[in-house]
């Protein structure tokens, strides 16, 4: 099955640091655009970075600019979510996905597929 996987996760105090990866064993990620997406308990799926295909253009939720960077590990056929600042409210499961459908707004869940099982970012004191 062809899927993405996430991994980097875990537990840091507010303020700290994590960088995730998402990878693929299949396919080359430098021909899709790219999304990361986080799920709290309770809350719907949002949207959080995205890159387009290449070195194309970033774009990144309100919510996380200037903390949060996105970027491409072409030899290591990765995507990588480099995460700062964190805060408690960044809580949640993180899942990359890679964009299915064209003429969406970015960063719109149902336009993304072949999801990954999501890792785990916990920011607490």
């Amino acid at each position: 099955q062809v899927q993405l996987v996430e991994s980097g996760g875990g537990s840091v105090p507010p303020g700290g640091s994590l960088r995730l990866s998402c990878s693929a064993s299949t396919f080359t990620l430098d021909y899709y655009e790219i999304g990361w997406f986080r799920q709290a308990p309770g809350k719907e799926r949002e949207g959080v970075a995205c890159i387009e295909s290449g070195d194309g253009e970033r774009t990144y939720a309100d919510s996380i600019k200037g903390r949060f960077t996105i970027g491409r590990d072409k030899a290591m056929n990765t995507v990588w979510l480099q995460m700062d600042a964190l805060r408690p409210e960044d809580t949640a499961v993180y899942y990359c996905a890679a964009l299915v459908q064209t003429g969406w707004a970015p960063l719109v869940p149902k336009a993304y597929g072949l999801w990954g099982q999501g890792t785990q970012v916990t920011v607490s004191s």
